[in-house]
């Protein structure tokens, strides 16, 4: 009588790295909202370095207290302008200009809200990635 013998089996079992796989991504789904919440924000101080002469000019968006929109820009840099022509005239201007920095000078009393909603149509509508914000030298 010829001895039982069981071929070798040639197939891996995955079911112990889908348990590693699982328990990895429960402490990924715990911990990622935890880093995001956690940050520290510095807020940056109002006595900043001014922009250098040697810079070319920057190209500057105000919002006045009424929350009218003015652009440095353009045959009447006084006149009221839409957030849309804002937006469409720093494109023009940065097709022109790659280099050009945007700042946006808005005033105090104007609502955050719509100093972010510029911000955020520029960079949307206008593919500008880096806006600045004016401040006054503290003191």
């Amino acid at each position: 009588m010829k001895p039982n013998r069981r071929k070798p089996m040639a197939e891996i079992n995955v079911v112990p790295y889908i348990d590693v796989m699982l328990v990895l991504l429960v402490i990924f789904m715990i911990t990622a909202p935890l880093i995001t919440a956690g940050v520290n924000v510095d807020l940056p101080e109002a006595d900043a370095d001014p922009i250098s002469a040697d810079e070319e000019l920057p190209l500057i968006a105000s919002i006045d207290a009424s929350g009218n929109f003015y652009l440095s820009v353009g045959a009447n840099p006084d006149q009221s302008l839409e957030a849309h022509e804002v937006v469409a005239l720093v494109a023009e201007h940065r097709e022109k200009n790659p280099k050009s920095m945007i700042l946006i000078n808005a005033d105090k009393n104007v609502s955050h809200g719509q100093v972010v909603n510029l911000m955020s149509m520029l960079q949307k509508e206008a593919g500008i990635a880096n806006v600045g914000i004016m401040t006054e030298p503290a003191g």
